[in-house]
């Protein structure tokens, strides 16, 4: 087991490679063990080096709309009348407090990524 501080992309990208050559080492082996030191190392990398943006809040709903199957009628039938829906949609106007509230709710977004 030959294991190091991960450092840099092309560290981490070896570091993934081996973790995937021994994902499936038993627990209490040497290669359990340095599977074990290396997720532990990859996720302080990825959590100090790979920082996750929040996504915008509109390309979310539109997300969220697609994966539920929604139209512009259905988010209507939450926040108004279609041609509202129809201006949010377009970046012409912005979420209210009170859309915010009741997207969160209906699509399962995060009040707090809405509100960017």
């Amino acid at each position: 087991m030959k294991i190091k501080p991960i450092r840099t992309k092309k560290d981490h990208k070896l570091a993934i490679k081996r973790l995937e050559e021994i994902f499936d080492a038993k627990p209490k082996t040497p290669e359990g063990d340095e599977l074990e030191v290396l997720s532990i190392l990859i996720e302080k990398y990825e959590s100090e080096q790979l920082i996750i943006e929040h996504p915008d809040p509109i390309e979310a709903i539109k997300f969220r709309m697609d994966q539920m199957g929604y139209s512009s009628t259905d988010l209507a039938n939450f926040i108004g009348y279609k041609s509202r829906v129809s201006e949010i949609l377009h970046r012409k106007r912005k979420l209210t407090v009170e859309m915010i509230r009741i997207l969160s709710k209906k699509l399962n977004i995060p009040a707090e990524l809405l509100v960017q």
